[in-house]
């Protein structure tokens, strides 16, 4: 049984000779011999092209957004025209971005309907193929996952900008104290009532023993009438 043997420097001397008899330089020669160890990357197919400009587009569109923020918040940095002028900016990008993700599901769907009228079911091209699909889905899927992610960071921008229009055209009312409620007084009728009342009483009080002592000459005066009126009788 043969050994095997590895040849890749013979290969690689056999280059150098043939290049330096073809008149290459020092220079051009070190490039020729780096490209055995660094290999060039493969070109990227058109759906990775695009999928990467809509990444770069959606950067810029943060970058901008955080570039901005102060001014479209704060009143007094800018005037309402520049906030507008912000706003139809972010809205330029967002509208770009959804446009370039289009695109790409477009190009998705269109691979997938070329591929069903130019392969086999069940073939190794065709599991090949169909994981490469899912990537595609993946990829457009973080992307809209990255946008919104983007976009709702402008969109808390917007409530905070709406809010402080409804508080210039509705301030807050000042909570008014409720008065303090005082004691009331009593009345002039109400003293002269009570005062009448306690004359009234007074006045009983007082004439309540008169009253008693007419009682009791009345009652010794009917008893003296009575014994006369006995002793009458006992005369006859």
């Amino acid at each position: 049984m043969s050994r095997v043997r590895d040849r890749t420097e013979d290969f690689k001397e056999s280059v150098r000779v043939a290049a330096l008899s073809h008149g290459y330089t020092e220079s051009q020669l070190a490039a020729l011999m780096s490209s055995f160890i660094i290999r060039k990357p493969s070109p990227k197919s058109p759906f990775t092209n695009a999928a990467i400009k809509t990444l770069e587009s959606i950067r810029e569109l943060e970058k901008f957004i955080v570039k901005h923020r102060r001014d479209y918040v704060d009143m007094h940095r800018t005037t309402e025209q520049e906030r507008d002028n912000i706003e139809h900016e972010v809205g330029i990008f967002v509208k770009a971005c959804k446009e370039q993700i289009d695109i790409l599901k477009n190009r998705i769907l269109e691979d997938e309907r070329n591929r069903r009228a130019n392969t086999w079911l069940g073939t190794r091209d065709e599991t090949s193929r169909l994981d490469l699909i899912a990537h595609q889905h993946g990829v457009v899927l973080i992307l809209s996952e990255r946008l919104h992610s983007v976009t709702a960071q402008f969109d808390r921008l917007r409530s905070l900008r709406f809010q402080e229009a409804i508080n210039r055209v509705m301030p807050r009312k000042k909570i008014k104290k409720k008065p303090e409620i005082k004691p009331t007084e009593p009345s002039k009728s109400n003293l002269v009532l009570k005062s009448d009342v306690s004359k009234v009483e007074d006045r009983e009080v007082s004439t309540a023993p008169l009253r008693v002592q007419e009682q009791l000459l009345d009652d010794e005066t009917r008893a003296l009438q009575v014994k006369t009126w006995l002793n009458g009788v006992q005369i006859k």
